[in-house]
């Protein structure tokens, strides 16, 4: 049973929601995550060590943003699965204003810590 607390289809929104703004920033940032190609005879070495750092900036976000998919999908499935708000830990409910703040959280306050 989903968590008793909790409109489940606005959930279910909320995460299809950031879904997808997520998979829109993906798609938008792929140019800054591309192979850093400089010319080495008009471009110094700052500028290559800036687009280098840059570079590895963007794929870090990405990184992030990917890992949010995946709780984001775990959440949904959890949904489907109808056990959306049980703690994976000990099988209690997740309160209701922590699922509210981030409904892709796995476990209780408890054994979070």
């Amino acid at each position: 049973m989903n968590h008793p607390e909790l409109d489940i289809d606005e959930m279910r929104s909320r995460l299809l929601e950031e879904r997808e703004r997520l998979q829109a920033e993906s798609e938008s940032s792929q140019s800054s995550r591309d192979t850093v190609v400089l010319d080495q005879t008009s471009v110094g070495r700052l500028s290559r060590m800036d687009a280098m750092q840059a570079q590895a900036m963007a794929q870090e976000e990405e990184r992030r943003r990917q890992n949010a998919l995946r709780r984001i999908q775990g959440a949904l499935q959890r949904i489907d699965d109808d056990c959306f708000g049980e703690c994976i830990e000990c099988g209690e409910w997740i309160a209701a204003k922590r699922l509210e703040w981030d409904p892709s959280v796995l476990k209780c306050i408890d054994c979070a810590q």
